[in-house]
């Protein structure tokens, strides 16, 4: 076998590699002779037609399968031979196909770049510091009593954190539009549902009224016959009802399914899930920001072959998305552009942190694997359960042991890397936006 190594551009590199004509002869010879015991001709008993006539039907095809095995084997051993690392599957060409000639192929294909780490101290974490105080544990609680209140009707006027039962018909100009029009429609006020003006214009008015309020729609809004129209909502209200939030008493408690239904045992069960979403966020936010600060001190070359196979997973993931309310096989094929940027990146880090990996010669913690399993079966109700189940699956254990090698690689950045704590409330680091 010759083979002869060329760079193209960036990453790609072509190899062409020559098969001795000997080598491809003698595996086509056994196929044929294979063929001819095997296969019924007619007018012959099996195993006696002419090896010429054998050849002639069967020659060409038998030719290209074995030149196909044979570019296959011949580049994996050229690889190996050029201490070449692949990033994809390579594209073949022959260059020369024929009976008693040396086989010679091109092999076009891209390798992995050779990542540096460098200005891992530039790399900039603000670790948010965050202690759950009381009233963040009363505010958790006082949520839980939410989702489980229940309504009475009243004759108060309608304010907000009332729930409200109404009929509606908007106009535009006094002619009712599409989609504007509901029956027994039951709205709660404050969660900003409707278009602005909407629920300002319900406030204060009781069960039993009908009344015309006057709102505009916003310039964004999705229709776009009604983007920035003047309209006019005929409302008739059925019904208000106020919320009744339950008592923080045992029988509260065992809605739970605590093993001590108490107010001091819900508490603490309250309290430690808020300990452990929290420190899921915040691990979450450091990530972010090591990831950010990798990608913007290392330029690293990556192949179009491993953001291809990045963007089918990101497109996959999309669809899986659609597909809890849509057929996601009638859905149109989203186009590679929408993913590729985020494909790129994503293809980056994962070099970079790999280059860490490597560099470094981390190995998986295996502890650390099992706190990490711990940490997801602790939401569940049956913790030791979940623990086995995932000790037991290799697929998700192999998960597992990925994500702790990861969080090494990103523990290892943060000791180079400059970290400044930062003190943050509890809602700040939950809901940023509802900070903001």
């Amino acid at each position: 076998m010759q083979v002869s190594v060329e760079t193209t551009q960036g990453l790609e590199r072509r190899l062409t590699i020559t098969v001795p004509a000997a080598a491809i002869s003698a595996e086509v010879e056994k196929e044929l002779r294979t063929i001819a015991k095997t296969r019924r001709i007619d007018g012959f008993r099996p195993g006696k037609a002419p090896v010429a006539m054998i050849k002639k039907m069967f020659g060409l095809p038998v030719l290209q399968d074995v030149a196909s095995r044979q570019m296959q084997n011949h580049f994996y051993q050229a690889i190996i031979q050029n201490k070449l690392t692949p990033a994809g599957a390579p594209t073949f060409a022959p260059k020369q196909l024929a009976e008693g000639k040396d086989l010679e192929f091109v092999a076009t294909f891209e390798v992995y770049p050779e990542v540096q780490l460098n200005n891992l101290d530039k790399v900039e974490v603000s670790k948010p510091v965050v202690e759950i105080t009381e009233a963040d544990l009363n505010t958790m609680i006082d949520t839980l009593r939410k989702q489980h209140a229940t309504w009475d009707k009243t004759k108060a006027a309608i304010a907000k954190g009332h729930r409200v039962n109404m009929d509606f018909t908007g106009s535009i100009d006094g002619v009712e539009f599409e989609g504007g029009k509901a029956a027994g429609f039951t709205l709660e006020i404050g969660q900003g549902r409707m278009i602005p003006g909407f629920e300002d214009g319900i406030i204060g008015k009781k069960s039993g009224e009908e009344f015309t309020i006057d709102v505009t729609f916003p310039e964004d809004y999705h229709a776009e016959n009604l983007k920035g129209k003047a309209a006019q909502f005929a409302i008739k209200i059925n019904g208000v009802e106020k919320q009744k939030l339950p008592e923080v008493n045992e029988e509260f408690a065992a809605l739970f399914g605590l093993a001590e239904p108490t107010v001091d045992a819900l508490r603490a069960e309250v309290k430690k899930n808020m300990e452990r979403e929290l420190s899921n966020n915040i691990k979450a936010k450091v990530k972010d920001q090591v990831v950010k600060g990798l990608l913007a001190n290392h330029d690293v070359d990556v192949p179009q072959a491993l953001i291809d196979s990045e963007v089918d997973v990101l497109r996959r993931q999309a669809l899986q998305r659609f597909g809890n309310n849509l057929d996601a096989k009638n859905l149109p094929e989203l186009p590679a552009s929408l993913f590729a940027e985020q494909a790129k990146d994503r293809v980056k880090v994962g070099l970079l942190l790999g280059e860490v990996i490597k560099a470094n010669n981390l190995q998986v913690d295996d502890a650390r694997v099992q706190a990490l399993i711990e940490t997801v079966a602790s939401a569940y109700e049956d913790p030791q359960e979940v623990v086995q189940y995932y000790n037991s699956n290799k697929e998700l254990l192999q998960g597992m042991r990925n994500v702790a090698l990861e969080e090494q690689a990103i523990d290892l950045v943060l000791e180079k890397a400059k970290v400044t704590e930062q003190k943050a409330k509890f809602d700040e680091i939950m809901n940023p936006q509802a900070s903001n």
